[in-house]
């Protein structure tokens, strides 16, 4: 693999997932730290931006997988994502502290990623609820990856509102709103004189 590692560094390029693995090897090999967060990226907002420049901050290089629509669809249901995948890469893309972003195409197999970047930092937000077991969603991941990753840092969310309630306050604003109106021209048509 014949790459230039500064053309990489702050491109917010798409790799392709099979190479990702051979970058990060590289990557490493020259001295840079490489760190791994990965997520739907629905409806970007501030929060994401934050949340992003602060797992730069934790190495050199910042590696952002973003779920394909197969893999939302099957984790959120069929209604999302709100915005296709090309487009959130695009959004992803643009933003400053994303060197890399790679598609998370296996549904079933989440830790496929993690097992072929094996980033010196992954970074996760444990908005997850705990599964049946009482495991924390940070418990289940230091025991699934650790021997992948040198450290699994747990970032606080950076928004107060998930991209889903924000989507259910619109859906529940505009169906108040729409009631509103219905209830004007009902009483306006009954109460003609």
């Amino acid at each position: 693999m014949d790459i230039e590692i500064s053309s990489l560094l702050g491109s917010g390029k798409l790799i392709p997932s099979k190479e990702i693995g051979k970058i990060s090897i590289l990557l490493k090999k020259n001295g840079y730290r490489v760190v791994l967060t990965q997520g739907v990226w629905d409806l970007i907002h501030e929060g994401h931006a934050q949340y992003l420049h602060k797992a730069k901050q934790l190495g050199d290089v910042l590696i952002v997988g973003v779920d394909t629509d197969e893999v939302v669809r099957h984790r959120k249901g069929p209604t999302r994502p709100i915005v296709p995948q090309e487009e959130r890469v695009k959004m992803i893309s643009h933003l400053r502290p994303v060197d890399l972003i790679v598609m998370k195409e296996s549904k079933t197999d989440h830790g496929r990623l993690i097992r072929d970047i094996q980033p010196d930092i992954f970074v996760i937000s444990e908005t997850t609820p705990p599964n049946v077991d009482g495991k924390t969603f940070l418990q289940e991941v230091r025991e699934e990856h650790k021997e992948y990753c040198k450290e699994i840092i747990n970032m606080e969310p950076q928004s107060t509102t998930s991209t889903t309630a924000r989507i259910r306050l619109l859906t529940i604003k505009g169906a108040e709103d729409l009631a509103k109106e219905l209830q004007e021209v009902i009483a306006k048509f009954l109460y003609k004189k």
